[in-house]
């Protein structure tokens, strides 16, 4: 019997049946480990090189975390508005698991919360959640942001 296409990578035996995919699903392509691997070189490259630029260690986490979860709003916002395709799939894994992945750090974060907590209790909880507070914004401004790049040229949400 002939297969029916209903969607790229996604194909019936007979009219009528359900879909199922025809292909692997991305996270397990050997291809989009180097992607992320790539991505999250640069991403570490990125980040090492802004805590070069400041001499207290606070000051670049706080900014390679705000900057990393603004742009990760902007790009999975505008990711929305234009769907799926391979090329936006590669991309996302790119620059969003792997770049932003590799720039932002929750575990230099960590350590700092703890070390502040273990010498000023007060500092350490405001600096914690204050950063968690302030991502949350940056990523609702980067929604924001991507929201209105991507209605310009993407297919939309509704």
């Amino acid at each position: 019997m002939p297969t029916v296409t209903r969607w790229p990578g996604v194909s019936a035996e007979r009219p009528g049946e359900d879909a199922v995919p025809s292909f692997r699903p991305t996270y397990l392509r050997p291809e989009a480990w180097v992607t992320v691997g790539v991505g999250g070189a640069a991403g570490t490259l990125a980040r090492y090189g802004t805590g070069l630029l400041g001499a207290d260690a606070l000051w670049p986490t706080v900014a390679v975390n705000l900057v990393g979860a603004f742009l990760l709003g902007v790009l999975l916002e505008v990711y929305a508005h234009h769907g799926p395709t391979p090329s936006g799939d590669r991309l996302r894994l790119l620059l969003g698991t792997g770049f932003l992945g590799g720039f932002t750090t929750y575990s230099a974060f960590a350590h700092q919360v703890t070390a502040l907590i273990g010498g000023e209790v007060v500092a350490g909880l405001v600096y914690g959640v204050g950063l968690v507070l302030a991502g949350l914004a940056a990523a609702a401004a980067g929604v924001a942001v991507g929201g209105a790049l991507g209605r310009g040229r993407g297919r939309g949400r509704g």
